[in-house]
């Protein structure tokens, strides 16, 4: 989802999408509304490179300062009426007593890697919950390798990782394989009880609390400190499965004690 940072902004912004579409035919869009963000655009794109590159654009070509989501693939949600759902947001996602069945999409992956970086290449694809189909030698120093691998586990940082672990000599190809039923819940994120529907993801239920940490952490890194104390929490339903806090700002007491009298600043510390 794209939103502007600036109220007034949702009008441009749907002009400077309408100006790429002429040329880029590729960008799907619709409108969308979040109750944190305001009015913006539910965007597809042909991948990430694709997507950094419209964003490129929208902010170098047309000046728009912008807020980005976290990419999502689409799920097939079967309920317990035997109803099919494609569910590209999470906010769309059911409640869990009318789901008997989550699909997330899998691909066929393909990468060619020289023979010295297997070990890094097999770690990284066994950590994104791939699972192994062939392993051949197409000479003596290169290697392919076949995996299944889920499509939202290549939507964040997966190209970049798999060149880094080949030192850019790795080479990725993948194909569409099938949807898989698996265990998935909503993840939501709450600053001070309230819901931020924006930062809500799809995750599956033996990864949330481990997600959540790490999305709280970053948040509390990202929010800048206020006059108050605001709550960071990652919950599935209603429990919580992760927390942190933002500081509120204190009062610099030391800010006129520049001598040295080390009780001095203890006693004003200590009030």
């Amino acid at each position: 989802s794209l939103y502007s940072t600036e109220p007034e902004g949702f009008v441009g912004l749907r002009e400077a999408l309408d100006r790429l579409r002429l040329s880029d035919p590729a960008i799907v869009s619709q409108p969308e509304q979040s109750a944190a963000l305001g009015f913006g655009f539910r965007c597809g794109f042909l991948g990430v490179l694709h997507m950094e590159i419209v964003r490129e654009r929208l902010e170098r070509e047309y000046e728009l300062e912008l807020v980005l989501t976290t990419p999502q693939v689409e799920y097939q949600v079967v309920t317990r009426d035997a109803q099919i759902l494609f569910v590209d947001s999470p906010v769309s996602l059911p409640d869990s007593p009318q789901i008997d069945e989550v699909r997330e999409p899998w691909m066929v992956v393909t990468v060619v890697t020289p023979d010295e970086h297997i070990g890094a290449v097999i770690e990284l694809l066994q950590n994104r919950r791939g699972e192994h189909r062939r392993l051949e030698y197409l000479e003596p120093t290169r290697v392919l390798l076949e995996y299944d691998l889920p499509l939202g586990e290549m939507l964040t940082e997966f190209f970049d990782t798999l060149k880094s672990a080949t030192r850019g000599y790795g080479s990725l190809d993948y194909a569409f394989g099938e949807y898989r039923a698996g265990d998935f819940v909503r993840l939501d994120i709450r600053l001070n009880g309230q819901m931020v529907d924006a930062l809500s993801t799809i995750v599956p239920r033996d990864r949330s609390a481990d997600i959540g940490r790490n999305l709280a952490l970053r948040l509390k890194r990202e929010i800048p400190r206020q006059q108050y104390e605001v709550a960071v929490q990652a919950a599935v339903g209603s429990r919580v499965v992760a927390r942190e806090t933002v500081r509120p700002l204190r009062k610099d007491v030391l800010a006129k004690c520049y001598g040295r009298d080390v009780t001095r600043k203890r006693k004003l510390l200590e009030a």
